[in-house]
Parts: structure tokens; C-alpha cells; sequence
């Protein structure tokens, strides 16, 4: 047998109700009404009539009845740390996208914004495509979930086929942000444009190669009209 308090509390942190019970088996056996200030058997099965006796006797007992009424009070005044360090607090999310190729149809990927701990639990994620919102699919939105600490997570997901040089991005909405924050998503090159651009980039390095090793033997080249004495290791420069 034990003994079992609660607090419930509105969005606002104020409390709605102290409830209290006496709890046999894991079950309430009676229970405290906050709004009459009375103890009433909430035990419905075979224990039922030690409940009613049990509920009359805490009843006759005057000191117990008055601290039972302010119990309220009580919630109120312990629960307000909790309270502001708890649900007043605003938690920045975190928003990563990531790719899924898909074979059918050909060139389509998956885009999912993956938003992780952030509090409150409300949150608003859009996708934009160069700048435009798309609209919201029925599976694209998942509920926020509790991460079991206090913070929230959620995904998007968004279906299509990107073209080169569209970008894709994920448009978080929170209390904790002052503005919105925007994660970036683009296709990237083609496979003909990447195969361009690497033999461009190789095209470049050899002529920067060839370029270095032809100052090198210029400034080791004789000055005109010097000729160097017998013996003499010309070293560059002029005279």
C-alpha cells in the first residue's frame, strides 16, 4: 500500500486540481476530493465496503481534512520552479535533410527534414523549391514526438524529381528561433556535367604544372649577352 499525490497543470502552469489516494495493489482504494474536501471510496471491485469504512473514517479526522485543503496551495507554490525551468523554457531545433535515391520512378528521391530537440512541442516545417513553397502531402507531416527529455522531434518528407541547379529547403518555424531557419538541399551536377568539370579541373592543374616549370627555366636561362667565365656555375639573374 501507498500513498500517491498529483498536480495537473494548465498550458499556463497554474494548477487545476490536487488529487491524493490511497493506493492498495497498484490500485485506488480512496481518493481525495479536491472540490467537495472529502475523502470518497474509488474502489469499485471486493474491496469496495473497506473503502466506504476507510473514506468514513479519514472524513471524522479534522487535522487530516485541513491539510488535505491545502493541498492546492502546496502545488501551487512547489510546482512554479519546476514550472519555469520546465515549460517556460524555449529549445532551438536541430534540422538535418537527408537523400533517398529511388529506382521507380527513375531520378526521384525522397527529401526528409529531420527536426530533433526542440520545446515547445509546436513547430512548423515547410519545403521550398528555388525559393517557392510547396504544398504539404498527407504522409509528409509527422506528429511531434517526445524524445523522453523534455524535447520534441519530427520529420517532412517530400517526394520529387530534381533538375541541376534547383535547390530544395527545409523551412523551420519555432518559438526559440527569432527568425526561421532554412536548410539547404540541391541535386548537385549531373553525371555529363561532373565528368566535364573533373577534366577541366585536370586540364588546369597540368597547365599550372607546365606554367611553374617553364618560370623555373627562364629564370635559369643565361642573361643575353653574358657569357660565363670558365669554371663558373651560372646561377640566374642579371648583371
Amino acid at each position: 500500500m501507498h500513498l500517491a499525490s498529483e498536480c495537473p497543470l494548465a498550458a499556463d502552469g497554474s494548477v487545476l486540481s490536487f488529487n491524493f489516494a490511497f493506493v492498495f495493489n497498484k490500485n485506488p482504494l480512496v481518493c481525495y476530493n479536491d472540490h467537495d474536501q472529502l475523502f470518497e471510496a474509488c474502489d469499485m471491485g471486493l474491496l469496495r465496503h473497506m473503502a466506504v469504512d476507510m473514506a468514513a473514517a479519514l472524513n471524522g479526522d479534522p487535522s487530516l481534512r485541513q491539510r488535505m485543503a491545502g493541498g492546492r496551495q502546496a502545488c501551487q507554490s512547489q510546482s512554479q520552479h519546476l514550472w519555469s525551468r520546465t515549460g517556460q523554457r524555449k529549445t532551438p531545433p536541430s534540422v538535418r535533410i537527408v537523400s533517398t535515391a529511388l529506382s521507380n520512378p527513375a531520378g526521384t528521391v525522397r527529401l526528409t527534414c529531420h527536426v530533433w530537440g526542440f520545446y515547445p512541442a509546436d513547430v512548423g516545417v515547410t519545403w521550398l523549391r528555388n525559393g517557392s513553397p510547396l504544398e504539404p502531402t498527407e504522409d509528409g507531416l509527422s506528429p511531434a514526438l517526445a524524445n523522453g527529455d523534455w524535447t520534441y522531434q519530427t520529420h517532412v518528407s517530400l517526394l520529387t524529381t530534381p533538375k541541376p541547379g534547383d535547390t530544395y529547403t527545409c523551412h523551420v518555424q519555432h518559438l526559440s528561433l527569432a527568425e526561421p531557419h532554412q536548410e539547404e538541399w540541391g541535386p548537385g551536377l549531373s553525371p555529363g556535367l561532373t565528368v566535364k568539370v573533373s577534366v577541366a579541373v585536370v586540364v588546369l592543374i597540368l597547365g599550372l604544372i607546365f606554367l611553374g616549370t617553364g618560370l623555373v627555366f627562364w629564370r635559369r636561362a643565361p642573361a643575353p649577352g653574358y657569357s660565363p667565365l670558365a669554371g663558373h656555375n651560372y646561377a640566374g639573374g642579371s648583371t
